[in-house]
């Protein structure tokens, strides 16, 4: 179950930064649109970034979630990616996180390739509030 704090930022219009790892071994990590349910967070990507490759070869991942208002205030939930979806779901998703976000739907222009969702599982969560 992710902790309360977890899932109020991730399902407030705060940014989060997920970290997986390169074939290189080395990490990467890119700022993102977040959402979650009681025990889950979710993350939206395309199958032909580099955060997706990853994680389909390398399922752990770390996503920190910060308040817009208070940088301060911010969680890192590390964990797994537990399992993806495509499809119409995904590409609802993307919309979602679109108005949650900005206000307006997602350009469909702006999609190059599939939409994904990556439902993440924690393994452990450190609130700094």
């Amino acid at each position: 179950m992710l902790d309360e704090k977890v899932r109020q930022l991730a399902r407030g219009p705060n940014f989060a930064a997920v970290t997986t790892m390169l074939p290189s071994g080395r990490f990467q990590t890119q700022p993102i649109w977040v959402d979650a349910d009681d025990e889950h967070i979710y993350l939206n990507t395309e199958i032909d970034r580099a955060k997706f490759k990853n994680v389909e070869r390398d399922p752990r991942i770390t996503v920190m979630i910060w308040d817009r208002d208070d940088p301060y205030r911010y969680v890192e939930v590390r964990g797994r990616v537990v399992e993806t979806v495509r499809g119409d779901r995904a590409r609802r998703m993307i919309d979602e996180l679109s108005q949650k976000y900005t206000g307006h739907p997602y350009p469909p222009d702006a999609i190059s390739s599939e939409r994904v969702i990556l439902k993440v599982a924690p393994e452990t969560q450190r609130i700094a509030a």
